[in-house]
């Protein structure tokens, strides 16, 4: 049977996790309760966002946010920014939205570092090497957001987190908690990465994104997703109370 070491990352990383669970827990169920407020006083739907993310050893996990959209039926996948509420956007701006992963932490589902969960149909195009990356929990927080977040694309995303696997440590995932908190209060990186991310992309009406349906030149359709880290923020029909 896989030792500690094996299952969590380094020896003591699921001690941290839950230290810093604990130790958060106060500070944020006091600003959960204001966003679940806000929320629930502006726009009508669900508090929580959820949606099926693929964790390590590519099993499947709830994951939770705080809902920045508007809540529709018809949602798109990857809804356009206008549909984003104005609470919404002021969550997202300092990753407010991302608080109820404390839950996630909390039962073993996630991390406090490492790589971002992502959705199957990415995980389905990794190659041998960008599966490896499904070796640890996912994080709230990781090395690829430091060193740009949304700013880069998802295969240059993922290469931070193979590093980060093959290096992580203790001192290591407190640096990165550093870091992150300077990039929450600049504001770094929030917005989407580059559209023609061939990871990230969606295909359109089963037509793969980077070619036109109607033949011809291939280009970049109009309805290209972000990527489901800066806007899984896709608040749309997986979402449920």
């Amino acid at each position: 049977m896989p030792g500690a070491a094996d299952r969590w990352g380094y020896r003591g990383k699921r001690a941290f996790d839950v230290a810093f669970t604990v130790a958060g827990a106060l500070p944020a169920t006091a600003i959960g309760l204001l966003c679940a407020a806000a929320i629930k006083a502006t726009s009508a739907g669900p508090i929580l966002f959820r949606q099926e993310r693929v964790g390590r050893d590519g099993r499947t996990f709830t994951l939770l946010k705080f809902r920045s959209m508007v809540h529709r039926p018809d949602n798109a996948t990857f809804p356009d920014a206008a549909q984003i509420t104005p609470v919404g956007r002021l969550l997202r701006q300092f990753s407010l939205d991302e608080l109820p992963q404390l839950i996630n932490v909390a039962r073993g589902e996630m991390s406090i570092v490492g790589p971002r969960p992502t959705l199957r149909y990415q995980v389905d195009r990794y190659d041998a090497r960008q599966r490896r990356r499904l070796a640890v929990n996912p994080g709230l927080t990781g090395l690829a957001q430091v060193r740009g977040r949304n700013e880069i694309g998802w295969q240059q995303r993922i290469e931070h987190d193979l590093e980060y696997i093959e290096h992580q440590s203790l001192m290591l995932d407190l640096a990165i908690v550093g870091q992150t908190v300077r990039q929450l209060l600049a504001r770094r990186g929030v917005e989407g990465h580059p559209a023609d991310d061939p990871i990230s992309r969606i295909d359109v009406d089963g037509v793969p994104a980077s070619r036109d349906p109607r033949g011809g030149s291939a280009h970049l359709t109009d309805r290209i997703s972000r990527d489901p880290e800066a806007h899984d923020k896709t608040d749309g029909p997986t979402a449920h109370p």
